[in-house]
């Protein structure tokens, strides 16, 4: 299956004509979760179902989640004392401070 046209936009560093829901489905939902609106989010939960997504912050520590996304969906699933694995250590933000 592929990605909604209207849904594009969110994939703006490549052909999303080219994205498959199945194949892609964590770089899918990283994306609408981390960029997308409410109304991206609600079409992501009835394509893949609420389960799927929890299981997306249960299993994937994908590197486009910031950290106010994964408190909100932790806050949602009242999933606070549950494991989620962290961002890739690459994507940490460095503790450089840049002279100004």
């Amino acid at each position: 299956m592929r990605l909604p046209r209207r849904l594009g936009w969110l994939f703006w560093e490549m052909d999303s004509a080219q994205v498959d829901l199945a194949r892609d489905a964590d770089y899918v939902i990283a994306r609408i979760v981390e960029h997308g609106t409410l109304a991206e989010v609600k079409w992501a939960v009835r394509h893949y179902g609420i389960e799927r997504i929890h299981h997306f912050f249960r299993s994937a520590g994908h590197p486009e989640l910031s950290a106010r996304t994964r408190g909100f969906w932790r806050a949602f699933f009242h999933a606070g004392d549950e494991p989620w694995p962290e961002r890739p250590s690459w994507r940490q933000r460095s503790a450089v401070h840049w002279p100004g």
